[in-house]
């Protein structure tokens, strides 16, 4: 017996929640909604006692949807913004661009920059991986062939 139905999202605690928001858009997400939830069924689903949070739901081009959520409250607890691909964890978020040097320019314009550098394999993708904002690495990969 399969459990899962289908995918439904990605979701990334920022600390700035606005900022994380206006990124993802450069990139080219829609804000779908934004909201706040608060009270027993985020207490219970999340085991905060007294969480708040704001939210905002971004959503792809082809429908796929990312959750981005900050505190209210409690504070928000640090992680580590220089992690790198090997720590344990979530690492990264992926999107597909039609033009990787375009968007590796358009979010430098914007202070963010590449992890390491733009790698090309066999022919077929190049890719690069962006330290975004709080430090959540974002996977751009552009198709060759």
């Amino acid at each position: 017996m399969t459990h899962i139905r289908r995918f439904d999202h990605i979701g990334i605690t920022v600390a700035d929640l606005d900022s994380a928001t206006a990124f993802f858009v450069g990139l080219g997400l829609e804000v779908e909604g934004t909201g706040s939830v608060e009270g027993a069924f985020v207490e219970t689903v999340c085991g905060i006692p007294g969480a708040h949070c704001r939210i905002a739901m971004l959503r792809s081009p082809d429908g796929a949807r990312l959750e981005l959520s900050s505190f209210v409250t409690p504070g928000h607890t640090p992680g580590s913004p220089e992690a790198m691909a090997n720590e344990v964890g979530l690492r990264n978020v992926s999107f597909e661009v039609g033009d990787l040097q375009a968007a590796v320019d358009s979010v430098a314009a914007d202070g963010y920059g590449l992890v390491g550098g733009v790698g090309e394999y066999e022919g077929s993708v190049r890719m690069a991986y962006i330290r975004g904002p709080e430090g959540i690495v974002v996977s751009l990969f552009e198709q060759l062939a």
